[in-house]
């Protein structure tokens, strides 16, 4: 016989053993295995495997799935909680670049106004105005970052 013929027995003897054959497939095992000692002698070692395999006692906790659920509902909260503090944070970052935008020409005149009246240095209200826009944003990237490292923290990660 074909070892292609031996392969094919195999598989479906341990298709057989674990979720049922069709008709036709289990005929053609039985007619098989009955003119195959070798096939038959191991489909009958993988029974006897199959079977004390499935007599070792596995002990589960009763509350085991219960806990399981708790584990997901709480990862779910996190994930949910983690996306609306985002979708805040976009939302003031967008407000803060169209306030931005809007009234960067007002506050050019306020600086070039008082670089004018008070004698400040062309470079120094140049940088007054740069600063004027940076440091809120590393600002609130600082506070980012220290509620991203608290709460990392407070997980235990």
């Amino acid at each position: 016989m074909s070892e292609n013929q031996h392969e094919r027995a195999r598989h479906l003897a341990a298709q057989a053993l674990v979720e049922g054959l069709p008709a036709p497939e289990e005929a053609w095992l039985r007619e098989h295995q009955s003119g195959c000692a070798e096939c038959a002698r191991e489909t009958a070692a993988l029974l006897e495997s199959l079977q004390a395999l499935r007599g070792i006692p596995v002990i589960v906790p009763k509350d085991l799935a219960a806990r399981a659920q708790l584990r997901v509902r709480l990862r779910q909260q996190e994930l949910s909680q983690a996306s609306g503090g985002s979708l805040w944070l976009w939302a003031v970052t967008a407000a803060s670049w169209l306030l931005g935008v809007f009234s960067a020409p007002l506050v050019w005149r306020v600086f070039a106004w008082a670089g004018s009246n008070i004698g400040v240095p062309k470079l120094a209200v140049e940088l007054g105005f740069v600063l004027w826009w940076t440091v809120p944003a590393l600002v609130a990237v600082g506070v980012v970052l220290h509620q991203r490292a608290t709460s990392a923290g407070a997980k235990g990660i």
